[in-house]
């Protein structure tokens, strides 16, 4: 014969598996990465003791001010992200939650991942490069530009890279440097034909560039949004579609003449 349960009895049973299941959820690991801002580099400037750009075949500028790329780091695909990292970086505007898949595609290992990420950045920088002498309206045969970053893959640092080709060789073609001796950020891809692309993060880039003393943020104009969410007090978004376009409104605030656009 069944004993019947009094109502705190069956309660307490019916609890009994919730429980565990909220003990076992909060202590399995979970397909999400945690990003955060990461670091930022001067390309106009030296990283571990190399020159970022070196130009042969043309005479160079002394320049002033910083041209910074930016990066966010990610956890790494074999780390483990738990229930409370999770709900740490849904409530903290310098993390981010990302599912796993879209930092890290689902098989690869963490040497695939590197030489994707090392792949990207040589096609980023033969096309920066490209743009950039294109831009200058100088033939690739007769100048040769070596781009060197240690520890960073990827393509988003395209944009900066061809900036400071372009400061380097010929500053804002009247003289002075491209930067107005500010500290200069942003990101973006950018192809031979001086097209900037989208890149993800730029809320987290925005935050590691004010960190790193940026006034100035140069954003794909796709991301503005996305940038203006956590934008941090004192950094001014300046949207971009091209390298053309990026040069324009740099110029335009070093000089304090003509319009420089705005998200």
């Amino acid at each position: 014969m069944l004993s019947r349960l009094t109502r705190p009895q069956a309660l307490a049973v019916c609890a009994l598996p919730v429980v565990a299941l909220l003990a076992t959820t909060a202590f399995a690991p979970l397909p999400f990465s945690v990003a955060q801002p990461g670091m930022t580099a001067n390309v106009l400037g030296r990283n571990q003791g190399t020159p970022v750009i070196t130009v042969s075949g043309a005479e160079t500028r002394r320049t002033s001010g910083q041209l910074r790329m930016t990066t966010i780091e990610a956890t790494g695909p074999d780390a483990e992200v738990r229930l409370g990292d999770v709900v740490d970086g849904w409530f903290r505007t310098d993390r981010a939650v990302l599912p796993r898949d879209s930092v890290y595609p689902s098989g690869d290992t963490v040497k695939e991942i590197e030489r994707h990420n090392e792949a990207q950045m040589r096609q980023s920088q033969d096309a920066a490069t490209q743009a950039a002498l294109k831009y200058l309206g100088l033939g690739a045969g007769k100048v040769r530009v070596t781009l060197r970053l240690a520890d960073v893959g990827g393509p988003s640092a395209g944009l900066l890279f061809s900036l400071g080709i372009i400061d380097k060789l010929n500053g804002d073609g009247s003289g002075g440097d491209l930067t107005g001796g500010r500290v200069i950020a942003g990101t973006g891809t950018i192809d031979a034909a001086g097209q900037v692309g989208a890149v993800g993060g730029v809320a987290l880039k925005t935050q590691a560039a004010r960190r790193d003393g940026a006034t100035v943020f140069l954003v794909p104009k796709a991301e503005c949004a996305d940038a203006k969410a956590e934008l941090p007090k004192g950094l001014r978004l300046v949207p971009v579609t091209t390298l053309k376009g990026a040069v324009d409104s740099l110029v335009a605030l070093e000089k304090g003449k003509g319009s420089v656009p705005s998200c």
